[in-house]
């Protein structure tokens, strides 16, 4: 069964999400006043559970689309600073 004429697509729905994002990412950058950027992040929030709610995308779908725009607003959340002396590891701060 092929999809209404008025439906719009998972992949056109994920775009509208990073849009949206990036909207959200560059308020904050630029220091908008918190109203407008708290509204913003209302939006963005509404549209998740949206997403969610109806089943047109997944809680991991989400967070990796979230992680690929933050970072590319913003670059990488984490970097390393020093090995872990107990296990040997890097530590991300």
């Amino acid at each position: 069964m092929s999809p209404m004429p008025d439906q719009v697509s998972k992949p056109a729905m994920l775009d509208n999400l990073r849009s949206m994002l990036s909207d959200v990412f560059k308020l904050r950058r630029e220091g908008a006043a918190y109203a407008r950027l708290a509204r913003q992040h209302g939006y963005v929030d509404g549209y998740m559970r949206l997403l969610l709610e109806s089943g047109i995308a997944t809680r991991s779908e989400l967070l990796e689309v979230v992680a690929a725009e933050r970072v590319r607003a913003d670059g990488p959340a984490t970097m390393v600073v020093e090995s872990d002396p107990v296990s040997g590891s890097e530590v991300a701060a």
